[in-house]
């Protein structure tokens, strides 16, 4: 009997060893480029949860009804700078692919730590996941930006989530929607004297991380409305709901808030289904940065992020691309390793391809996703003239030989990376 409680207790602390060891969303590899590193402040990390009042209930619209309406819920996870002198922490109970099963993650933010005491605000940044997907998938954004001074929120999107994926609509409507109320929010816990928040937040000088559908509600928010032909499709807009994020509509009009600083748009949603035209992308005129892998077969990459790219003439933009890479590029953490043998939907998916990319380390794009969004938040929310260095670069980094043409990268270390600008059109 005490042969068999020693395996059992052996094998459960094996197994808890194995998750600590590759649940990690913090991880920094040696050849990491220079701003992936964690910055100075330690972090500390809450959860909270909130209500959109009296949104639409686009899961229950029905043709020739009345609309019916909720009080939406958001959760959020927020990343703090602390003065926290502890390290490490866990996130418990993420909900996996399966919808179902749950994973422990671990990181640097501690959770409920303290904020630190600062005479300054600092800039709010907020992220926006696939669909489906949750809080967590991008986590390592959260940590490492909340390290360098600033405040992170990942958004659980409702009807978006691996475990209430539901009708796309709600998905179209409610991603621009959901980043709207989230930052408006986090204006309001500025001003709270008794929130754990309050003086923290520069809600004024705000940029966006959004991914694949994230992405589609990043372009939304960025200035970019959908189209009319779109917005009267019975199909992805039943009774014409997405008629309030329409291009040239008053309700998408009140969308577009100056607060948006900078958007950083990863395998963004929609170009190749028609959903955006000439009318709404020369609206948008925010700094954008657009990440995708080169063989992107979700949102495409010629006829999808790369047409995007070219197609936002009033905004100053940059393209990252990871050459070969599909749509998981740069965004998701790596898998977890409850994920490498979870089955989902037919039966003959792994969890692991949610995260996965076939030819890039998952590590590796997080690191240098860090990195570059360092850098583009850091010149265009922070002022700090020095970050254009690592963003003013020859565009394709094989052209290096020897030694790196790319600041920031070790030696062959930025190769199979292209990296272009593009300044907004001159009047």
């Amino acid at each position: 009997m005490k042969k068999i409680v020693y395996i059992i207790t052996f094998s459960l602390l094996a197994l808890f060893s194995a998750a600590a060891q590759h649940n990690r969303v913090d991880g920094l590899r040696p050849d990491a480029p220079e701003l992936a590193k964690p910055g100075t402040y330690s972090v500390g990390v809450r959860t909270l949860h909130l209500s959109h009042k009296n949104q639409i209930d686009a899961v229950n619209v029905k043709d020739g009804e009345t609309l019916p309406y909720y009080d939406r819920p958001i959760t959020i996870e927020v990343w703090y700078p602390s003065n926290t002198k502890e390290s490490g922490g866990t996130y418990e109970n993420v909900i996996l692919r399966d919808g179902v099963s749950t994973a422990t993650l671990y990181g640097s933010a501690v959770r409920n730590a303290e904020p630190v005491v600062s005479d300054d605000a600092f800039p709010l940044i907020i992220i926006s996941h696939g669909y489906p997907g949750n809080r967590f998938l991008m986590a390592h954004f959260g940590e490492n930006l909340a390290s360098k001074g600033y405040i992170t929120v990942a958004i659980d999107h409702t009807d978006s989530m691996y475990n209430d994926a539901g009708p796309f609509p709600s998905t179209l409507l409610n991603r621009a929607l959901d980043q709207k109320f989230v930052l408006n929010e986090l204006a309001q816990f500025n001003n709270q004297a008794d929130h754990f928040l309050s003086g923290m937040v520069d809600t004024e000088n705000t940029g966006l991380i959004g991914y694949s559908m994230g992405g589609y509600g990043a372009m939304i928010t960025a200035g970019s409305g959908v189209t009319k032909e779109i917005a009267e499709n019975e199909t992805v807009s039943p009774n014409g709901i997405l008629k309030n994020v329409m291009a040239g509509s008053d309700q998408h009009e009140s969308l577009i808030d100056p607060r948006f600083k900078a958007i950083v748009a990863v395998a963004p949603w929609g170009m190749e289904r028609a959903f955006w035209n000439d009318e709404g992308l020369n609206n948008i005129k925010k700094p954008m940065f657009f990440i995708s892998g080169s063989v992107d077969d979700i949102s495409g990459y010629e006829t999808g992020t790369r047409k995007l790219f070219n197609m936002t003439t009033n905004a100053d933009r940059y393209l990252l691309t990871f050459d070969n890479a599909n749509h998981n590029a740069a965004a998701p953490i790596p898998a977890p390793i409850e994920e490498w043998t979870a089955v989902y939907n037919d039966g003959n998916s792994v969890g692991f391809t949610q995260y996965s990319d076939p030819v890039w380390n998952n590590l590796r794009m997080n690191n240098i996703a860090d990195h570059f969004v360092t850098a583009f938040f850091g010149k265009i929310l922070k002022t700090e003239d020095e970050m254009s260095a690592y963003l003013n670069l020859s565009p394709n980094a094989n052209d290096g030989k020897d030694e790196t043409t790319w600041t920031g990268f070790l030696p062959r270390t930025a190769k199979g990376l292209r990296l272009e600008y593009l300044p907004k059109a001159k009047k």
